[in-house]
């Protein structure tokens, strides 16, 4: 059978050397441009918008370098197989060389690059890791989604494109990005599995610099804020509009999304009457309540009754009042929707470009693509239902958040947000 470590072998070679020589020559000129306006601008450690430009700045010229590399790469070809695996990547690179590596179901036998020894810390003198054997360098939390993506492989023929984090022999944790598909004999049946390794380590960590100076910038008043992405669990793609000082009209409001077992998810917002006695919200408290109740078992409705109860104690959550709250548990297996709320506004369903208010029922069946919006502002509701044929085309949950963010703040643009908080949540297929 013929090997499919394309990252070893030359079949994959472009049509000519010039034009990829003409793609490292730009890459080299535009690192060069970049350099030139990162060395003009402004430093001032003092300030939270110099520091999030130049994070930006080194993530792109990092991310051009390694590019550089990439294309020298493939102008020059793949080592042969006997050949050592070369000098280690330069001193911060984001990526390493590619790695691969296939592995034979029928003789159990497994073949990797110089390189995957190298992104796993293995001695390249020690025999290759089998299927059966991989789990055993991966971090215990992920070995669950390697399994699964390998299975699906191997029984569904899906591609693999996931990440996971090893552990290496030295004790170091890197995280990796692997990318592999079925290798199919004559008869259609699976044979072997291929598939590419990077150490994606140093890109993440770059990648969280520049979100970590980001959510440090000042935020102008009566500024819309889109945040990022809550979750992008198997079950659920969520991400949230909020006030820029997590307030609304009544007080301090929250959203929050956690998982609480193997495919259920807890989604909820709410409001509180004000903030804490010294000050400050309680915000953070009140959701971790929810969470730890929803961890011990209790189903939305129960939550509720539990929260409300703890709320009336002396020197409990009650200071300061709960104002609403409304709390989403989502069960993959099903995809079952039960919810119970408390002087907050119901869910909204929205599926084929339509929108409804749910209820009386408090438990409902979703469909792969429905989308739901959580929401503290009992006013909103017509304003996000008259926006059904537009959700419906948004992409993804950090679309439908934008999009809220934006008509939904207020009549005048310039003035204050008096939505509340929205958080939107789809069922992935």
């Amino acid at each position: 059978m013929p090997s499919h470590l394309s990252a070893d072998h030359p079949c994959a070679q472009p049509s000519g050397h010039g034009s990829v020589e003409a793609l490292i020559s730009q890459t080299r000129r535009l690192k060069g441009e970049v350099d030139a306006v990162r060395r003009g601008a402004r430093r001032d450690d003092a300030d939270a918008r110099g520091r999030w430009q130049r994070a930006l700045y080194d993530l792109a010229l990092h991310q051009l370098d390694d590019l550089d590399q990439h294309l020298a790469q493939l102008r020059d070809g793949p080592p042969p197989r006997s050949a050592p695996a070369g000098p280690a990547p330069r001193a911060g690179s984001l990526l390493s060389r590619v790695g691969s590596a296939e592995w034979n179901l029928l003789t159990d036998a497994a073949d990797w690059s110089p390189e995957l020894y190298r992104i796993l810390g293995r001695d390249p003198a020690a025999a290759p890791l089998t299927l059966d054997e991989l789990p055993s360098a991966v971090l215990a939390e992920d070995r669950p989604k390697l399994t699964a993506m390998v299975t699906g492989c191997l029984v569904d023929a899906r591609p693999i494109d996931g990440e996971f984090r090893v552990v290496r022999p030295d004790g170091a944790v890197r995280t990796v990005h692997m990318m592999g598909e079925p290798v199919l004999d004559a008869h259609g049946s699976t044979a072997s599995m291929w598939a590419v390794l990077r150490d994606v380590s140093e890109l993440r960590r770059s990648q969280r610099a520049v979100h970590e100076t980001r959510d440090r910038l000042p935020r102008a008043a009566g500024a819309r804020e889109t945040s990022p992405p809550l979750s992008r669990a198997a079950a659920l793609e969520v991400a949230a509009a909020v006030p820029p000082e997590g307030a609304g009209p009544a007080g301090p409001l929250w959203c929050d999304v956690c998982e609480i077992a193997d495919g259920e998810t807890l989604l909820s917002v709410g409001s509180l009457t004000a903030p804490g006695p010294d000050g400050t919200p309680d915000t953070a408290l009140l959701a971790g309540t929810l969470r730890g109740l929803a961890l011990a078992g209790l189903a939305p409705g129960p939550l509720l009754d539990r929260l409300a109860r703890l709320a009336r104690l002396p020197g409990g959550v009650g200071r300061p009042v709960l104002a609403g709250a409304l709390c989403c548990a989502y069960r993959a297996a099903d995809r079952t929707l039960v919810w119970a709320h408390t002087a907050s506004p119901a869910p909204l369903l929205f599926r084929g470009g339509t929108g409804r208010v749910l209820g009386p029922r408090t438990e409902e069946p979703l469909e792969a693509g429905d989308l739901l919006l959580l929401h503290t502002h009992a006013a909103l509701a017509h304003r996000l239902l008259a926006l059904a044929p537009r959700l419906a085309e948004a992409d993804s949950a950090r679309e439908v958040a934008a999009l809220v963010a934006r008509e939904c703040g207020g009549p005048d643009p310039a003035g204050p947000w008096d939505a509340g908080c929205v958080l939107a949540a789809r069922v992935r297929a």
